[in-house]
């Protein structure tokens, strides 16, 4: 037997928990399902979670009409009032919350309070149906509907299935659209830190010759830090003592924060580029990572997840009644409002990424050349705040 919905969403992360929460006021039916999730959600965290984002202004604003924003603590959060750009060669290049226009440059919190306050809107919602935990296992496509058939044998139809399953993307693989991209043969090592110098709300990130290193600030004496370097390295600083690892995190900054000792345990994600072919097909669509995967130097990777689900949720929660949500032509509008956005992102940090990660010694010596140059030009300093702050020029 067929459960009946208007919308499928696959995926209970960030982005899908935010596009079901925004369209708890419409008049469609919503099945949400994840397989890393046990309903009624994710507990509330009790202790500090390693996976930290940058939340921009613009972000943020989204996360409030959602009813969210507010409900986060506060004490948790830590504003970014000014950055600091350290080349491999001496280059530097700082700007500041105000050339951006902005009381912030972003908000750098954690992930699971964030998700648990998500799911505590989208489990009270009258229009949301979870199922989770529950895996998909078949994707069937009609001309006036999609069938997800789960792995228990349940069949849940729909109008349009929106797949906010991450980079490797079960919908966006069963739905036959490709993806292109490449691995940059990196890790990203995570971890809470406590620094024994102030950070003044100050994030600092350095390109160096063996990666890139950032420090965000967190509330009180703590920093989030992210170290994207090569496979080999990461392997070998994973197998470092807690001690060892902090000390070799505070010389590589300068020890601009003095010493650091370990907040939470330290780990490691792979960093690889893609992009799918295209983001919407007939009834369906893609958001966040399943759409495009980012190099997280830039930090506004969630940020172009919570901007597609805006964009789609503001298109589905218009249409009429008698308009067909999976219809491809309404689709195409979701599609050309997010092809630029990402796009440009995407591929300005992966330039960066290329840049930086070349060893040769003129481009070296140009890259840090533009640093210095952007840092003597306002107009530059504040075109790359307002980037900072909101993923756009």
């Amino acid at each position: 037997m067929n459960e009946k919905f208007d919308l499928i969403i696959i995926g209970g992360g960030l982005a899908g928990a935010a596009l079901a929460v925004a369209l708890r006021g419409s008049r469609l039916a919503i099945a949400l399902i994840d397989n890393a999730i046990s309903a009624p959600g994710p507990l509330k965290p009790a202790g500090w979670d390693t996976r930290i984002y940058a939340y921009t202004p613009a972000s943020a604003r989204f996360l409030q009409t959602l009813g969210i924003w507010d409900r986060l603590d506060h004490d948790r959060l830590c504003a970014v009032e000014r950055m600091q750009v350290h080349g491999d060669g001496g280059g530097r290049l700082d700007f500041e919350a105000r050339d951006s226009g902005c009381a912030e440059l972003a908000w750098i919190g954690e992930s699971a309070p964030l998700l648990h306050e998500l799911w505590e809107s989208l489990t009270r919602q009258h229009n949301v149906a979870v199922f989770a935990p529950a895996a998909p296992k078949t994707f069937t496509r009609r001309d006036a509907s999609v069938d997800i058939t789960l792995e228990d044998g349940r069949i849940l139809s729909a109008a349009l299935a929106v797949g906010a399953d991450g980079r490797d993307s079960w919908l966006r693989q069963a739905a036959g659209i490709g993806a292109h991209g490449h691995s940059y043969s990196q890790q990203a090592i995570v971890a809470n830190l406590r620094a024994t110098a102030p950070h003044q709300g100050i994030a600092r990130q350095w390109f160096r010759t063996d990666g890139t290193l950032a420090w965000l600030p967190l509330p009180g004496d703590r920093i989030s830090l992210v170290w994207s370097v090569p496979d080999g390295i990461a392997a070998t600083r994973m197998a470092l003592s807690d001690d060892d690892f902090c000390q070799r995190a505070a010389e590589a900054g300068g020890r601009a924060l003095g010493d650091f000792a370990i907040e939470t345990p330290r780990a490691a994600f792979d960093l690889r580029f893609m992009r799918a072919e295209r983001i919407v097909a007939p009834r369906l669509a893609l958001v966040g990572d399943a759409a495009h995967a980012i190099h997280p130097l830039s930090g506004h990777g969630i940020n172009l997840g919570f901007q597609d689900v805006q964009a789609l949720a503001g298109l589905l929660g218009a249409a009429g009644s008698w308009e067909d949500i999976g219809e491809h032509a309404l689709l195409r509008r979701y599609a050309r409002a997010r092809a630029e956005e990402p796009f440009l992102l995407q591929y300005t940090t992966d330039a960066l990424a290329r840049l930086f990660a070349c060893r040769n010694p003129l481009v070296a010596k140009l890259r840090n050349m533009g640093l210095d140059l952007a840092a003597r030009l306002p107009v530059a300093a504040k075109l790359l705040a307002r980037y900072a702050a909101n993923g756009a020029f």
